[in-house]
Order: structure tokens, then sequence, then C-alpha cells
């Protein structure tokens, strides 16, 4: 009985301490957003809203 709560807790603490460090490693990427003028979709967008309010 007590082997297989030792074996229990040992799997509990590898799954914690494995979400910890990709949890970690998910905050230290750094995410980039493309600048709005290379935006072609926001161009569009514009002008369907310019013709809509016409």
């Amino acid at each position: 009985m007590y082997t297989i709560f030792v074996v229990s807790i040992i799997i509990i603490i590898v799954v914690l301490l494995l979400a910890v460090i990709t949890t970690s490693k998910a905050y230290k990427f750094k995410h980039t957003v493309d600048p709005l003028d290379d935006n072609p979709y926001l161009k569009n967008e514009n002008n369907v809203d310019n013709e809509n309010r016409q």
C-alpha cells in the first residue's frame, strides 16, 4: 500500500514540476505583431467602412 502511495506522490510532483516549467517558458516567449502599415486587410476594411458611410 505504501508503494502505491509513494509512486502516486512522485507522479504528482513530476506532473506539477513539468506544468510549472512549461508555463514559465510560455511567459518568456516574445510574441510579435505585424505593423499596421503592412496589413492589406486593414486597408480593405477602411475602404468598405468609408463606402458604407456615404
